[in-house]
């Protein structure tokens, strides 16, 4: 059988690359693992509250772990998630032609690069495309580089980072159709994938002048996604787009609602975390999130976090609450930037 991706050598090559983790003592180090566990118990109690979801008993298990073993984790996850594509590609014969013009461990090294830049950029992520029941992972030395670059009171930072995790996990515990939705439009993205060896590269020998706007910034953000999507795979994307916007929103809002009595120093955590969104690093780090499309996703953070604002200005957390009805009360891209709209179509 031949093999697209050599995983193997993409976790290797993903940890091999993997930036150093900040000094700590093993005592610091037990003591940053112990407050991590804590909060995100803590944390429950403030989202529920705070989003008045219904959260069944949580079997989803709470990982604090290191960057290899985030990686770990991530690519058992992608591996799944890109299997269709690879059994499509194989029902078409092309899976060996793929694999013999670019080879197995070339690509393996590609995808490690990759987690490899991820995996010193992820403060935490509930994950459930490794573990079906799901599992909020909390990237330890990544929490600590992060709130001694931006000079905060630790314990308040660990605790608002496990606001912000713990909240994705009671959305997609208390909503439990959130996961096949996102699973579908996966599958939907899979079946529109272009699987000719010869189109792909005629696409991307079109998007070129594309690709020269992502590198210069004058593109939307998405990344390379866009360059080489289709008409059918770009109205997918939005719509992914729309979800992602509306869950990373929610637990942006849902983390800087939270009682100053419970995290005191959280609007300076808010605003230094911002100023650092905006910075984005050195000039090459700023390149690659460009590529990656990882602005989109902080323009997710901010476009989604102003729409769940504004709907629950107006109609109230009841009336947002709505929104996890069905597929269909879900927000598209457009109303995601004009709420007023989706409220129109909805509250009406």
């Amino acid at each position: 059988m031949t093999v697209l991706i050599d995983w193997d050598i993409a976790a290797r090559a993903a940890k091999r690359l993997s930036p150093a983790p900040p000094g700590v003592t093993r005592t610091a180090a037990d003591q940053v693992v112990g407050e991590l566990y804590q909060a995100t118990l803590q944390a429950a109690d403030h989202v529920a509250e705070l989003t008045r979801l219904v959260e069944p008993p949580v079997s989803a298990v709470t990982r604090v772990v290191d960057r290899p073993g985030w990686i770990d984790a991530n690519t058992g996850g992608m591996r799944r998630l890109l299997t269709p594509l690879v059994d499509k590609l194989a029902e078409r014969n092309e899976v060996g032609r793929v694999a013999e013009a670019v080879g197995s461990r070339v690509t393996g090294v590609q995808v490690g690069a990759l987690l490899a830049f991820l995996s010193g950029k992820v403060l935490g992520q509930f994950e459930f495309f490794d573990r079906p029941g799901g599992q909020l992972m909390l990237v330890a030395p990544n929490v600590v580089a992060v709130e001694r670059q931006l000079k905060v009171d630790p314990s308040d930072f660990r605790l608002w980072v496990c606001l912000h995790e713990v909240t994705h996990r009671v959305q997609f515990t208390a909503v439990p159709w959130l996961r096949d939705h996102l699973l579908d439009e996966v599958t939907a993205l899979t079946d529109a994938m272009e699987t000719d060896v010869d189109a792909l590269k005629e696409r991307l020998t079109g998007a070129v002048g594309e690709l020269v706007k992502v590198v210069r910034g004058r593109d939307d953000g998405s990344g390379l996604i866009n360059v080489v999507a289709s008409p059918e795979q770009r109205a997918i994307i939005d719509r992914v787009t729309a979800f992602m916007s509306l869950v990373e929103g929610h637990a942006e809002y849902v983390m800087n609602a939270v009682s100053p009595a419970v995290i005191p120093s959280q609007p300076q955590i808010e605003q230094r975390f911002a100023q650092r969104r905006r910075r984005g690093g050195n000039p090459l780090d700023r390149l690659l999130r460009r590529l990656l499309g990882m602005d989109a996703k902080t323009k997710q953070y901010t476009d989604g976090a102003a729409f769940v604002r504004t709907v629950v200005d107006r109609v109230g957390l009841d009336g947002f609450n709505t929104i996890w009805t069905s597929r269909e009360t879900l927000p598209s891209k457009a109303e995601i930037a004009e709420p007023a709209r989706w409220i129109a179509r909805v509250q009406a």
